[in-house]
């Protein structure tokens, strides 16, 4: 044999087992699925509610018009720091003035007329006590006249003389009376007039109180939508004309954001929270939660479900103000903000990627399909159609490499933190979990062969 053919021989052997070597290589990587591991790890975990609002004073008035008039003074300008009882805003006011000082005088005058009926009175009641005296006088002679004239002792002249003047005392006496009656009267009235009068006053001074406008507590004006020689109504609230501007205390200052319906059960009075501002970028600050709504609010519309006649499958929100510790004094009412709101915390739990965590039917983990279905088309027809509840039932879990194949393990959860989550059962320290593709988590079935690959993806060129 010549050595050409000699050296073509064995150059085909060689080809022939590369050949054969390829194709078990290939048979080898047929059905094994790239995957992205991670490690279940020991960690400090926080769960946190994250939801946006705005910035507001947790005390604020806006000081609306109790009278109709022209605004003559304005004390302050939007900015302006005040105390209370500061001044702010005056109308004019030379009617309501006029009216108490009418009024004021008729007070005056109606205690006048009192004092003079007082005096009238225990004039009146002089002349009773006088007329009283007459009476009994005049009482006494007569009864003394009657016994003499019945003993012949007096002419009948001056019998008939003692008994009219006993008649005229009786009289007197009865006509003091009355006038004792009608200084009483009088007196009454006059008090009843002083009341009045009174009334009057503090109505005409209650109308000019109106008039003046001075500030209810220490704060800022925030908002101050009109200017001197406007014409201010009494009206709705917020109306063009009736509000004159908005007082906000400015010492204690809130974040009121609204939190998701699946977020609130998690939200407790006294949680400690983080509170970011658009407008002061790069910082926080701390926060408590102080108040939590009792009313879903429609997320589109911003009613409460109180409010609303028909029930609503939108999605809602709950109102949550969280008080900030140490706000700045450059805060503005309005102001976009961000409430981090902690609502629980772990210290050194076994935590995983939160997507790593999937879930699979009880079915789907019955890894020996061929020996299913062997065992089906053995079954009756209606027997294999019989799925039961059990296999429906869906159970939660992350696949484990175990061996080069991805096993399917069921967990128990704790809380969730903003990249991991708490597991309480199921995985050990530094086991290889399986955290994507998302694809790949998705179809994955228990038992399949993988590679690892936690290489970063590369970016795909611009042009592509």
């Amino acid at each position: 044999m010549s050595t050409a053919k000699k050296m073509l021989i064995g150059s085909g052997v060689v080809i022939a087992i590369l050949g054969i070597a390829g194709i078990a290589v290939y048979q080898s990587r047929k059905g094994v699925v790239t995957v992205q591991t991670g490690k279940a790890n020991r960690q400090d975990l926080a769960s946190i509610v994250s939801a946006s609002g705005e910035i507001r004073p947790k005390t604020y008035v806006n000081i609306g018009a109790n009278a109709f008039g022209k605004i003559t003074r304005l004390y302050v300008k939007e900015g302006d720091r005040v105390r209370k009882g500061q001044l702010l805003a005056q109308l004019e006011n030379v009617q309501s003035s006029a009216d108490v000082n009418a009024t004021q005088a008729g007070l005056e005058a109606a205690r006048t007329d009192a004092i003079a009926a007082d005096a009238a009175l225990n004039t009146s009641a002089a002349d009773l006590n006088r007329a009283q005296s007459d009476y009994e006088r005049a009482q006494l002679d007569w009864t003394r006249a009657q016994g003499l004239y019945k003993d012949a002792l007096i002419a009948k002249s001056e019998y008939d003389s003692q008994k009219a003047a006993w008649q005229t005392a009786q009289a007197g006496l009865a006509q003091a009376q009355a006038r004792v009656a009608q200084a009483k009267a009088q007196k009454d009235s006059a008090n009843r007039h002083i009341a009045q009068n009174a009334a009057n006053l503090t109505h005409a001074a209650d109308v000019l109180q109106k008039t003046t406008y001075p500030a209810p507590y220490d704060g800022m004006i925030t908002n101050l939508p009109v200017r001197e020689g406007e014409t201010v109504v009494i009206g709705i609230q917020n109306s063009p004309g009736s509000t004159l501007m908005t007082l906000a205390d400015m010492s204690v200052i809130t974040a009121e954001v609204k939190v998701d319906e699946t977020d609130i059960v998690n939200v407790r009075l006294g949680q400690p929270a983080e509170v970011s501002i658009d407008a002061i970028p790069k910082k926080t600050f701390k926060a408590i939660v102080t108040e939590i709504g009792n009313n879903a609010i429609v997320r589109s519309t911003g009613v409460s479900t109180s409010q609303q006649t028909s029930a609503s499958q939108e999605a809602k929100d709950f109102k949550v103000v969280v008080t900030l510790q140490d706000p700045p004094e450059n805060l503005r009412p309005g102001l976009s903000a961000t409430a981090k709101v902690t609502t629980a915390t772990r210290g050194s739990v076994l935590a995983i990627p939160i997507q790593a965590l999937t879930v699979r039917s009880r079915a789907d983990l019955k890894t020996n399909s061929d020996e299913k279905n062997a065992v089906q088309a053995a079954a009756p027809q209606t027997a294999a159609s019989n799925q039961t509840n059990a296999d429906k039932e869906e159970v939660q879990g992350v696949f484990v490499i175990r061996e080069g194949k991805a096993q399917f393990l069921p967990v128990q959860t704790g809380i969730t933190g903003t990249t991991d989550i708490e597991v309480l059962s199921g995985l050990k320290p530094g086991d290889e979990i399986v955290t994507g593709s998302y694809k790949v988590l998705r179809t994955l079935r228990p038992g399949t062969r993988v590679k690892v690959d936690n290489t970063a993806p590369k970016k795909e060129d611009e042009g592509s």
